[in-house]
């Protein structure tokens, strides 16, 4: 569930912490992240969607919950009558910014290789748009290019829970400096 940012003062796009990025460190957790964003899922749903064992789900979830990406929600019963414990997300990934100089090879591409992974489960037909692009640009043209963009996600984030009657789409903004 996304916070408002004219409501939520922590909502506002701000650096991530050292905690914050270590926590996004693994494709599996931006995994969770995703899969929490839109549903609450307990454990065994998380573990059964991404088709991992329970307790390394659980591992992942705790730090999730230890830096305030997850939250648990109240305590359900599940079909076979058992307690369920769901976990949301709280929406304050979508406001943190990552410099690079933060970030070890391992680390900046989880977020990479868990797209990957959510790409193939979908398939190639969920492509809703594609862009494929190599332009010459300075810093600054790179730094001008990404406040722009990142501008246009953050109105759509902002109001994603007017539209959440329909289809749910990801995605991901990554430009790179080409090999030369």
């Amino acid at each position: 569930m996304d916070r408002d940012p004219t409501i939520d003062p922590e909502a506002k796009r701000r650096p991530a912490t050292v905690k914050e990025i270590k926590a996004m460190s693994h494709p599996l957790r931006v995994r969770i992240l995703r899969l929490c964003g839109d549903r609450e899922l307990t454990n065994k749903q998380l573990a059964d969607r991404l088709g991992v064992d329970a307790g390394t789900v659980l591992y992942h979830v705790r730090q999730l919950v230890d830096v305030g990406f997850l939250e648990p929600v109240g305590v359900r019963s599940g079909e076979s009558g058992a307690l369920e414990k769901p976990y949301r997300s709280t929406g304050r990934t979508w406001w943190l910014s990552v410099g690079l100089d933060d970030l070890d090879l391992g680390e900046g591409l989880a977020p990479v290789d868990a797209f990957q992974q959510e790409l193939a489960d979908a398939g190639p037909r969920s492509i809703a748009t594609y862009a494929r692009f190599a332009l010459h640009l300075s810093p600054e043209d790179v730094a001008e290019l990404d406040r722009r963009i990142v501008a246009v996600i953050d109105e759509f984030v902002e109001t994603d829970a007017e539209r959440t009657g329909r289809p749910l789409h990801g995605g991901l903004f990554l430009l790179h400096r080409s090999a030369e």
